[in-house]
């Protein structure tokens, strides 16, 4: 059992901090992948749009802690051997890069499905708040950020981690005047 405890933990704990930014960034991927309006038919014909079902959210919610489930699993995994941070650091990159392939794709689909907007309104009524794939572009754009926020976070601990690696090997090697 003690064996599958790294000695240092600072790679599980980079990993796990890694894994916020993108988890919110999967919560808007996995949104505008799964969600879909409940559609009611009423028996003249009439088709009416209502908010997604609570299956479809709950669906979009489990989705979206698999990638951040996934680094710091693979963070605990890097975590056993040396340049844990790095590869820990790299490895929330590739998931954070991963994320945004399928996104403008993801964003054509929901705005599709959403034919009168997010919030199932008209947009040639007053009572329309948000117009036809404008909350797609926001969310798309919110996810795209959030990766950079990811990336530049990984680069972030890299920069730091390589300083104090240098300045411990420059002290421990110096003299004692």
């Amino acid at each position: 059992m003690s064996r599958l405890i790294p000695a240092s933990k600072a790679a599980l704990g980079l990993g796990s901090f890694l894994a916020i930014p993108i988890f919110f960034a999967s919560l808007m991927t996995s949104s505008l992948a799964v969600e879909k309006p409940r559609i009611v038919v009423s028996s003249h014909g009439h088709r009416t749009f209502h908010d997604p079902a609570a299956a479809t959210e709950a669906k979009i919610w489990a989705l979206a802690f698999v990638p951040p489930l996934l680094l710091i699993a693979f963070s605990l995994l890097a975590a056993h051997f040396p340049y844990s941070i790095y590869v820990t650091c790299a490895g929330a990159c590739v998931v954070a890069l991963v994320l945004t392939i399928p996104l403008h794709r993801w964003e054509l689909r929901h705005t599709a499905r959403f034919l009168y907007g997010e919030d199932l309104i008209a947009d040639n009524t007053t009572s329309s708040s948000i117009e036809h794939g404008q909350w797609e572009r926001e969310a798309a754009a919110t996810a795209r950020s959030l990766v950079h926020y990811t990336i530049g976070l990984a680069l972030a601990a890299v920069i730091i981690t390589l300083f104090l690696t240098v300045r411990r090997r420059r002290t421990s090697t110096a003299p004692a005047s």
